[in-house]
Parts: structure tokens; C-alpha cells; sequence
């Protein structure tokens, strides 16, 4: 086999893989976000206050997955590894939920200048969220990271593949 070869194979498996972990992310992300944005609409419905927005939680599942994964690659709360699981699994979920609101605030940042308003609009923008509402997006960004990271942290314990197999085959199954 020649070295384009070779080279254009592992470009392929990369991309597939990169894609099934990035499909991964979003999915689970999207799923929890997106109960905890119905969890919201069921409570304000009981005090007859709509809410219409069911597509940020999509969005935001997006963005949130793209975000782990440029994390990952930057080896951001990787300095725990070979600890037990709970350990590497906690510190990822703070680690991560530091990041996200990097990410958070610099998207606020970038907003402010794109409107024209520079960087003061867009602290101005990131301001005007209530302290509980920014309070409880981080506990749900932490409560959703715990459960992830566990998954993530058995995952890569048990070996490629391993967790696929034994969530997607039956008892009987080899």
C-alpha cells in the first residue's frame, strides 16, 4: 500500500470517527438540554407564561458538542487521568463547565462586535441575564457534564469499542 494510500485512509477514518464522537456529543447534549427546556416550558405553562423557544436547545446542543470536542483536543482536564473514575469524571464536568463559559462569554463578546456595539455591548448583552438564570444554566451545564464525562471516562477504560458493544448487543450475543 502506498503512503497516499495509507494517508488517505487514516484522513477517512479520522473524519468517520470524528464524526460519530461529534454526532455522539450532540445527541446526549441535545437530549438533556432539550428536557430540561421542556422541564421549563411545563413549569412557566403552570403559571399560564408561554414559552416558544425549542430550538435553542438544539442550537445550543451544536455549539456545546463542537465546544467538548475542541476542549478535548486541547487535553483540558486531563490532568487527573489514571485516578478512579469518579475523579476524572468530576473534574471534567467542572473543567468543561469553566470552558463553556469561556466560550459563553466570548460569544457575547463577538455578538457586541458584529452588532456594532464593540466589546461593552456585549458584556452589556451578557449582563442583562439575571444571576439565578446564569445560576442555573451552569447547573444544568454541570449535571449534564457529570453523566457524559462518566460515560466518556468507562468508555475509554474499557477499551475502543467496548461500551458500543456491550449498550448495543443482546446478553446472548458474541
Amino acid at each position: 500500500m502506498s503512503n497516499a494510500t495509507a494517508e488517505k485512509i487514516g484522513w477517512r477514518q479520522r473524519l468517520t470517527r470524528e464524526t460519530k464522537v461529534y454526532l455522539f456529543n450532540f445527541l446526549y447534549l441535545a437530549v438533556v438540554l432539550g428536557a430540561f427546556n421542556w422541564y421549563q416550558r411545563l413549569i412557566l405553562a403552570e403559571h399560564n407564561i408561554q414559552y416558544l423557544e425549542y430550538g435553542i436547545a438544539l442550537i445550543e446542543a451544536a455549539v456545546l458538542a463542537k465546544v467538548v470536542m475542541i476542549g478535548d483536543l486541547l487535553r483540558i482536564g486531563r490532568r487527573v487521568k489514571g485516578r478512579p473514575l469518579i475523579v476524572p469524571t468530576v473534574y471534567r464536568a467542572i473543567t468543561f463547565s469553566i470552558w463553556v463559559g469561556v466560550f459563553k462569554f466570548l460569544e457575547h463578546m463577538v455578538r457586541g462586535i458584529l452588532r456594532g456595539e464593540g466589546l461593552a455591548g456585549g458584556i452589556d448583552e451578557l449582563m442583562s441575564h439575571s444571576p439565578y438564570e446564569m445560576l442555573a444554566m451552569s447547573l444544568v451545564v454541570v449535571c449534564a457534564f457529570v453523566p457524559f464525562f462518566a460515560f466518556k471516562e468507562l468508555a475509554q477504560a474499557l477499551g475502543e469499542g467496548k461500551m458500543f458493544e456491550l449498550f448495543m448487543r443482546r446478553a446472548g450475543d458474541k
